[in-house]
Order: C-alpha cells, then structure tokens, then sequence
C-alpha cells in the first residue's frame, strides 16, 4: 500500500539512472593499478573486433563503444584492452538492481546498467525525484564504489536525456513546466532524440534542422 497512488492528474516522476563507464568503472574499480588510465573493454587490437566501453580517459582520445578495436588502438594506443568479464558485470549490475528495489516496486531495467524508475507513489517515504535520485546513486557508490548519473523528470523521454546531460556522476532535474520543459529541450541537438541514429540525423540536418527546439 505504501507504494501505491491514485489519481489521473497526479503528476509522474520518472528517474532515469545509467551508470558511468560501467565496464571500465568495474575493471577500474577491481584493480587499482588501472585508475586514471584508459581503458578498453572488448577485443584485442589485434584481432576483429569492437569495443564493447571504453573509460573516460579514454574517451578522451575519441575511443567510444562499437568502434572497431584497431581503430582504438591508434587512437589512444597506450590503452590497455581488456576482455570483457561478464560475471563480474553481472554481480555488480544485481547489486545495482537491488538498490533500486529498495526505493520502489516499479523498475524498467534498460540494459545491465541503466533503468527506468517511476518514484511517483513514494515520494512520501524517500522526499522528491531529486531527493530520491540523490540517495540512490549515493547507496550505490556507498555499496558499490561506483558511480552513476540520473535524471529526473515527468517521463521517461526526458529522464533518459537528463541523465546524460552532465556524466559523470550527474543529476539532472527537468523541470514539470511545460514552457521549462521546451527551454531545456530547445538548445540540444537533434541527434539526442532517442530513436534517431546517424542516417536520421543527417536526413534532418540536411533539411536544416539541427536542434529539437528547430523541430
């Protein structure tokens, strides 16, 4: 009953939370010597293959998921490539999932390192979406020594934008008013529309839409 609300007019709160760099973060975390050096999860430089993450450091060098593993390594060829541990992954995101259900009954798992969470119906028992948000990536790096980004907002759409807003170890609050809403969504570009890859950008682009304020 606790977690239960009533009410069509009520409105939602919806946390997005995705954690930072989760691979390399666990690898990092597991072996100190590994802090502050980039880090490749993925094939070997060698072989065929891509990366699965990739570190902030880095990314730094413009190394990112899905890149072909050569190309990474002339990119940032002091990298050091990593196989990906799934176990490990596993453990820490059933960890991560336990700190959610913690917080409420209504989670939307994404990926083994991102959810949805609709906090609506507890606000009462953990204080406001902000509120929430902040305890829960607080337990998780208390428990996991991991950190994670959240947002905040009416839905899911632009939960999932928020929390990619200010990575690493974020917190995005979008705000219920709709005319705040279309200020935070006016500057971004296109390409952050979930949904639209590549090819559609460049379709919209080619149309001289750049923005979603332009849409």
């Amino acid at each position: 009953p606790g977690f239960c609300y009533t009410g069509s007019r009520m409105t939602r709160t919806i946390l997005h939370v995705d954690m930072d760099a989760f691979f390399t973060s666990v690898e990092q975390r597991d072996r100190p010597e590994l802090r502050g050096k980039p880090v490749v999860v993925g094939s070997p430089p060698d072989q065929r293959g891509v990366v699965a993450a990739a570190s902030y450091e880095a990314r730094r060098f413009g190394v990112h998921s899905a890149m072909p593993s050569r190309e990474a390594f002339q990119r940032c060829p002091q990298a050091v490539f990593l196989p990906p541990d799934g176990n490990r992954y596993g453990k820490a995101s059933r960890q991560i999932r336990a700190i959610f259900d913690r917080f409420t009954p209504l989670v939307e798992p994404l990926s083994v390192d991102e959810a949805f969470l609709d906090v609506t119906g507890v606000q009462h028992l953990f204080g406001d979406g902000e509120q929430i948000a902040r305890r829960i990536k607080d337990t998780i790096h208390k428990e996991t020594q991991l950190t994670a980004s959240a947002g905040v907002a009416p839905n899911k759409f632009l939960a999932k934008l928020a929390s990619d807003r200010d990575k690493p170890d974020g917190l995005t609050v979008v705000p219920t008013d709709p005319d705040e809403i279309s200020a935070f969504l006016a500057p971004l570009p296109v390409g952050r529309i979930w949904g639209v890859g590549k090819v559609s950008q460049r379709h919209l682009e080619k149309a001289g839409i750049h923005t979603i304020g332009q849409i």
